[in-house]
């Protein structure tokens, strides 16, 4: 009988150990030298003087031709902003979160976003954008394992590629309008019909990508179940790369934008910014927030492009300018402030394995620092004072009011639904920021995860403070990034660079009484807050000696973490409001006592909120495809001699369409 082989793993598994910390490592490090890179050649594009290259062998007959102007050095500048702090974060978290083939591929992933704004022809920029689109959809399949993920991966991907062919279909119309050119500067002087035509493909397929309702669904699917790093990259830059798309073709290659342009880029936006917040509002699921906070503040760029579009054209040009400098400096914001809230969600995921806002609480003295910063980037998701987001959305409210002299009845009717749209968007926001880092953070945990959570590594925290640092700029100095804005602005055609005076004490519109410029009521605002916190620590040294007493807990023994507000119980009053839109699916079960049906047990009480569009939209279309597919598979059965009927058939009507 033969004896059973015993293999000795033990001396492997400091090797594995290793080599996971070296791949770690490696990934992290590429990943953030070449967010240097982007960066540096991004302000290089902006400063510089325009640069094209051009590399024959790397795509048949048309070759790869890159063109970095201004606006496409802003956008690779802000891409690489985002991919170093997620690179030194990666480092920390990769180490038993992320397999090695998905860490070869996210700085793939970066290097293809980075060189996207640099496409300067058609065949370029269509192969680069499928290749940010593979790479993301490999990386949102990270996690492949779980049904979840696969779910997510097959959703997103089916999206993404819906919105390539869009994308696809647009530039060929405009190409062959323009005689067959392939290279931007050459796609010129098309008729109206096809610019509308090129219009309305373009923003599907842009707005895919940032998240525009109704295209929005993926964002919500996909975000979750990524790895955190991959969450931030695609969340503060991927979706930029949409809007980039939007201001690229509709807004400067397709110029002048007609003004029913900017009427639909208003309303589209507007309604992306209400829903996207009113979904954060409810969710429990802190990366699912998260996401749609992202549709949310994508939809405030989108009405801010719409508006600049729009009051261009009815000749308001300052006003203009400022819309379109919120929208520029809304997207630096909303990049800040959404990379460090994914990496401090993936912090607490790494921590406790759970995203569930009703089960965590607790984390401020397990995590103090984690907790510290996802307050940063909850201030600046709010749009509040001192936040990141607070002086762009102002500059955009600031530009919508200063837009209603002018005589134009489309102007003087859209503006304040605008503004208004805006206004709810910023409240809204505030309570799901609240709810996200109350309930979140502070209080009691609310289950044995939450209890056990440890503060993350010091890679993780250091990524996070980078981050953070950017929030606490564009929220305190956003004084740093005016010329670069100035730059940008030059190029754009809604815009007037010579009218756009930065952040000085007033912002003036010619022919306007001056506005408080952001920074004058930030500071004003951190001037009040330190003078209430001198008082009150002057007040508190000459009070007596404060007692520790039992609390009252409504007649209980001890307070509990079943006294405290959940993500759902604080949503509630959302709910309910705006219960049209949200349509939650509620059920509620009572269990009686046995000895009487009169007595009762518990009651159980369950409410689950999906995504409307997708439940009333996606769905019937799904269900009409699924039919379709169904009648058309009647076809195929099996006999060669049928195929080759069908060939024939298909060149006929090639032939009869081509001649």
């Amino acid at each position: 009988m033969t004896a059973p082989t015993v293999v000795d793993t033990s001396s492997h598994a400091p090797d594995t150990g290793r080599r996971n910390r070296l791949d770690a490592v490696a990934a992290g490090a590429v990943t953030a030298l070449l967010g240097v890179v982007g960066v540096v050649a991004g302000l290089a594009g902006v400063f510089g003087a325009s640069r094209s290259v051009t590399i024959g062998w790397l795509l048949p007959l048309s070759g790869v031709y890159l063109d970095l102007d201004r606006v496409g050095g802003f956008f690779t500048a802000l891409t690489g902003a985002v991919a170093v702090p997620v690179g030194i974060y990666l480092i920390g978290y990769a180490r038993g979160h992320m397999e090695p083939f998905p860490l070869l591929i996210l700085p793939v992933f970066v290097a293809a976003m980075l060189v996207v704004p640099a496409a300067g022809s058609v065949t370029t920029f269509l192969l680069l954008w499928e290749s940010m689109a593979v790479a993301s959809l490999i990386l949102v399949l990270a996690e492949h394992r779980r049904a979840a993920a696969r779910r997510a991966g097959v959703f997103y991907a089916v999206m993404t590629q819906l919105g390539f062919a869009a994308i696809l279909l647009g530039l060929l119309v405009a190409a062959a309008a323009a005689g067959g050119a392939d290279r931007f500067t050459e796609i010129t002087g098309l008729p109206e019909g096809v610019r509308g035509t090129v219009f309305a493909l373009t923003v599907a397929g842009f707005g895919s990508k940032a998240g525009l309702v109704p295209l929005h669904a993926w964002l919500a699917r996909a975000h979750p179940e990524a790895p955190s790093p991959v969450s931030a990259l695609m969340s503060a830059a991927m979706v930029n790369l949409g809007i980039y798309g939007i201001v690229r073709f509709d807004v400067m290659l397709f110029a002048p934008a007609p003004r029913w342009w900017g009427l639909v880029l208003l309303v589209l936006g507007g309604a992306t910014a209400l829903y996207g917040v009113l979904q954060a509002s409810v969710a429990t699921d802190l990366k699912r927030l998260l996401a749609f906070s992202t549709t949310e503040n994508m939809g405030l760029v989108v009405l801010a492009i719409g508006a600049a579009v729009l009051l261009s054209d009815a000749g308001a040009t300052s006003a203009a300018t400022v819309a379109t400098a919120a929208a520029m400096l809304h997207l630096m914001a909303h990049a800040a402030f959404k990379c460090l809230g994914f990496l401090a969600a993936g912090s607490v995921l790494a921590a406790t394995g759970v995203r569930d806002l009703d089960q965590l609480g607790g984390l401020a003295r397990r995590m103090p620092v984690t907790t510290a910063l996802f307050g940063i980037a909850a201030l600046g998701a709010s749009g509040l004072p001192l936040g990141a987001g607070f002086v762009s959305e102002w500059l955009l409210v600031q530009s919508l009011i200063h837009s209603a002299p002018h005589d134009d009845p489309m102007v003087t009717l859209a503006a304040p639904l605008a503004v208004g749209a805006v206004a709810l968007t910023a409240g809204l926001g505030v309570a799901t920021m609240v709810k996200a880092f109350g309930v979140g953070f502070l209080a009691r945990p609310r289950s044995d995860a939450a209890s056990g959570a440890r503060e993350a590594p010091i890679s993780m925290r250091a990524g996070m403070l980078v981050a953070a640092s950017a929030c606490v700029g564009l929220g305190v100095a956003p004084l740093v990034v005016g010329p670069v804005l100035r730059r940008v602005l030059e190029v754009l055609p809604t815009s007037r660079a010579a009218e756009f005076t930065g952040f000085g004490v007033t912002v003036r519109l010619p022919g306007l009484a001056g506005s408080i410029a952001p920074p004058v009521i930030a500071g004003a605002l951190a001037v009040a807050v330190l003078a209430a916190v001198a008082v009150t620590r002057w007040r508190s040294a000459r009070r007596p000696a404060p007692a520790v007493l039992p609390l009252w807990s409504c007649g209980a023994d001890q307070p509990n973490a079943r006294m405290q507000y959940t993500a759902t119980s604080f949503g509630e009053p959302m709910q309910r409001v705006f219960d049209d839109v949200l349509r939650p699916d509620t059920d509620i079960e009572i269990t009686h006592l046995a000895e009487s049906r009169y007595l009762v047990e518990k009651v159980a009480y369950r409410a689950r909120i999906s995504d409307t569009v997708e439940t009333r939209l996606y769905r019937p279309v799904i269900r009409a495809v699924r039919i379709m597919a169904l009648v058309v598979a009647r076809a195929h059965t099996g006999s060669v001699h049928l195929y080759l009927a069908y060939g024939a058939i298909g060149v006929l009507i090639a032939l009869v369409v081509a001649r």
